[in-house]
């Protein structure tokens, strides 16, 4: 039960000792604020790798070709590779259970982009539908492009939304007609893109349509695809590997030939991600529980400390009639008391702190550096329950002496 009297003493006694009281507050308080700053910095780097592949699906991959390097069965050095639509039929033919998403794709840079009195210039892309997880995008308003838009070779559009801000005066552009290049296209979606405002000024149009305007005959500028995931890291960067083989092969070029074609997956920078992040939450570990070790020490220290000073104080009151239990009680509340409020004064100043420098720290590629509230919770849990029994063990050791023997310690 609530026991004001002994409350008011506890507070009382605390008064009266401002020093002990407050080295053992900074203590706690400063415990806390190193812990949380910590892992709200380790979080802030793992929020940089995050975003760093926010652009592109985890399971992207993306096939680009350019000259050999290499002369190779009588063929000489230099050879353009070129992706043509056979290449298409033929990959998904050949890995058919390894492939989740598939879109060839054509790129025309620097394309003149009016609506009314609005101008710009962007990269269009000729893309399949498939291509949109490709790049983790989103759809906010109308659609993406349909295989019946292929089909037709429609002049259709969807535009990134910083395309549409720039166009429209943040003004809806579903259903509007813009010129590219002179050619009417309709626009049919408007996307939001994780990767950026880069990502976000893009124009998808059908592969088709894009293929039939800016290229000769068949001609295929890359390759993108999502493998499996069901797939680990693993297996997916054997898919690759094997499908850099089997491309050489067709195309005729070197096994040892490293520019000809160039196979980009997105798997192999995941895996060095995890990597990374897995040292890096094992240092921040690490560090967490030294500090927390560091502050179990300290208000350990200082407990034995003050038990020790009060060794007189204890006796008077053992003289008197105060119970063992009952000295026990009070040094364990008030051990509890200064834990409790100095780790949550800690815990304050430290989310204050990180929110304080966040954007300074953007400078060091540290984003949004945070920490979740129950990690710092468990934290001060843990320092409050090692507070506790460092004041226990002190204080039953002092109620155990004999008041006389209390009263003529020095």
């Amino acid at each position: 039960m609530f026991d004001l009297d002994r409350w008011q003493e506890i507070f009382q006694t605390l008064s009266k000792n401002k020093l002990r009281t407050i080295l053992a507050g900074v203590t706690i308080a400063f415990a806390i604020l190193l812990f949380t700053l910590l892992f709200g910095i380790g979080n802030g780097l793992k929020h940089t790798f995050e975003k760093q592949f926010a652009g592109d699906s985890q399971y992207s991959v993306y096939i680009r070709t350019g000259n050999t390097t290499k002369p190779y069965k009588g063929l000489q050095s230099g050879r353009k590779i070129q992706l043509r639509n056979d290449d298409s039929k033929f990959i998904n033919e050949k890995f058919e259970e390894e492939i989740q998403f598939f879109s060839p794709n054509v790129e025309r840079y620097n394309v003149q982009a009016i609506y009314k009195g609005e101008q710009n210039r962007y990269t269009v892309r000729g893309v399949y539908p498939d291509y949109l997880p490709l790049e983790s995008a989103v759809i906010q308003e109308g659609r993406f492009i349909s295989f019946l838009d292929l089909k037709r070779k429609a002049k259709v559009v969807a535009i990134g939304r910083l395309v549409e801000k720039d166009l429209f005066s943040n003004k809806s552009a579903l259903g509007k007609n813009i010129s590219l290049d002179g050619i009417s296209y309709k626009v049919i979606g408007v996307f939001n893109d994780p990767g950026g405002d880069g990502d976000e000024r893009f124009i998808y149009t059908p592969f088709t349509s894009a293929q039939s305007m800016y290229r000769i005959n068949d001609e295929v500028d890359r390759f993108g695809l999502t493998y499996n995931p069901n797939l680990n890291i693993d297996k997916a960067l054997a898919f690759t590997n094997l499908l850099t083989k089997v491309l050489k092969e067709k195309h005729s070029v070197d096994p040892r030939d490293q520019a000809a074609i160039r196979i980009q997956n997105y798997a192999e920078g995941t895996k060095n991600v995890q990597q990374f992040m897995m040292v890096l939450n094992i240092i921040i570990l690490f560090i967490g529980i030294g500090t927390l070790i560091a502050g179990i020490i300290g208000i350990s220290n200082i407990m034995v400390y003050i038990v020790k000073e009060r060794t007189k104080e204890i006796g008077i009151r053992k003289a008197i009639g105060a119970t063992p239990a009952s000295i026990i009680g009070m040094i364990m509340m008030e051990s509890i008391l200064v834990t409790a409020f100095a780790g949550y004064t800690g815990l304050l100043m430290g989310v204050f702190t990180l929110k304080a420098i966040g954007k300074s720290l953007e400078t060091y590629f540290i984003l949004n550096p945070s920490v979740e509230t129950y990690v710092v919770v468990l934290a001060t849990i843990i320092l409050i329950i090692a507070g506790t029994i460092a004041g226990y063990i002190p204080a039953k050791r002092a109620a155990s002496i004999k008041p006389i023997v209390a009263l003529n310690d020095e």
